[in-house]
């Protein structure tokens, strides 16, 4: 009993452990984000530099 208090944290840290680093899909989702902000931006432009401050600040806290 004592062994699977142990072993059930470390299996829950490793597990963590592993989820690191991007896959494909999510590489994938970012990038379409990207285009969307870009869109996005083409349609509808900052309009002063509040808002554009405003969403590099967004872009640079995801």
């Amino acid at each position: 009993m004592s062994a699977i208090r142990f072993l059930l944290p470390a299996l829950l840290v490793f597990g963590l452990a592993a989820c690191q680093q991007p896959g494909p899909a999510e590489r994938a989702g970012r990038s379409i984000d990207r285009a969307a902000e870009q869109v996005r931006d083409t349609v509808d432009p900052p309009r002063g530099p509040a808002q554009r401050l405003g969403r590099d600040i967004d872009r640079a806290t995801r």
